[in-house]
């Protein structure tokens, strides 16, 4: 049986890299939303798809950029902290 302090202390941990791992592919979500916006409003231009689509492809670049230190990430999480409580040493 897991003990409180393990438990949370292993639930803290995966929150804080769930925390990184989406922090760049928000960070820039919001600074492309905020981008698009600024140009929408100093255009008058209110198009849907231009509000959806350069957010969408700032999303899959910065995405494609950090998927290794994404997997990097879970991987050594998984492998330093669950995997040991799983087998149990």
């Amino acid at each position: 049986m897991l003990e409180e302090v393990i438990f949370f202390d292993t639930l803290r941990q995966g929150l804080w890299i769930a925390v990184l791992i989406s922090s760049p592919i928000l960070t820039v979500a919001l600074v492309s939303g905020l981008a698009v916006g600024l140009f929408q409003a100093l255009t008058s231009i209110q198009e849907m798809t231009l509000t959806f689509v350069p957010k969408l492809i700032a999303i899959v670049v910065v995405f494609w950029a950090t998927m290794g230190f994404m997997t990097q990430t879970l991987v050594s999480y998984f492998q330093s902290q669950l995997v040991p409580l799983i087998i149990g040493s």
